[in-house]
């Protein structure tokens, strides 16, 4: 399932989402509210990667999402809201079900499942949660909270906060990836409209791969699009060890790809 926005001061009304789908037309937290320390912390531990949620690229309202190949190094500042009510036992992007109770969040990005550290800025409240859904698709939100989520963290009346975001490296989690990894033999980073700008990445990424770098013509709509590869990788660990030095030299925006296909 996709969010469409989350609860701003206790209840907000989702244009988007009066379709009839959902038992309510409005977020809204339970009638029984609950305390803190009835919510307890995800538990991270390996998952694998599958297909369900990770669908890359996406679009919504327009606007055309990529899901990050890894979580590897993520870290983020902004504003957090929360779901609750409204969206309680619906499915999730997976195909999970929902609970406004448990420490889960959506995100727009990151792949799923995936396991954060959110701190509230505003009052240094810690908690762990884990990733199953997509959204917020709002600008100004970096990540949409379960309400127990919101609770433990102190803003739950407020409706958003200040957060910060750090993911956590989960040791074997590559390891359950690997069945597909091996799929994969490119990683590209970046598509351009000129043959100038596609040269200029390709520079770029002098220094950050012993694999070749190159870049992939390929017409789209009638226009020429120049894409910025590297490969072929035919390890899979290799493939996750150079998703980790791009993101350290600060190439988050990145593709996995098949033996000549683009996802």
């Amino acid at each position: 399932m996709i969010r469409w926005a989350a609860v701003g001061l206790l209840i907000v009304t989702i244009g988007a989402c009066t379709d009839g789908r959902y038992r309510m037309r409005q977020d809204r937290p339970p009638a029984v509210p609950i305390s803190a320390h009835q919510v307890a912390d995800a538990v991270p531990r390996a998952e694998p990667i599958r297909v369900a949620g990770n669908k890359s690229p996406y679009t919504v309202n327009g606007k055309t999402y990529w899901v990050m190949p890894s979580s590897v190094g993520y870290t983020e500042t902004g504003t957090a809201s929360w779901y609750g009510a409204k969206f309680h036992r619906e499915l999730t992007s997976n195909g999970e079900v929902f609970d406004m109770y448990k420490a889960s969040a959506a995100h727009k990005s990151l792949p799923i499942p995936s396991f954060l550290k959110v701190t509230n800025l505003d009052n240094g409240r810690s908690m762990i949660v884990r990733v199953n859904d997509r959204g917020p698709f709002h600008s100004d939100r970096v990540i949409d909270l379960s309400y127990g989520a919101a609770v433990k963290l102190g803003f739950d009346q407020a409706g958003t906060a200040r957060v910060h975001l750090e993911a956590l490296s989960i040791q074997g989690a590559e390891d359950l990836r690997g069945s597909t990894e091996g799929d994969y033999r490119y990683l590209q980073v970046g598509a351009f409209s000129s043959r100038e700008s596609a040269e200029l990445r390709r520079k770029e990424l002098q220094g950050t791969s012993s694999f070749p770098i190159f870049i992939s013509p390929a017409g789209l709509a009638e226009k020429i699009v120049y894409r910025v590869r590297i490969g072929p990788i035919e390890d899979s660990k290799e493939l996750v060890a150079l998703e980790r030095r791009l993101v350290k030299a600060g190439f988050k925006e990145y593709s996995r790809i098949r033996e000549g296909v683009a996802l």
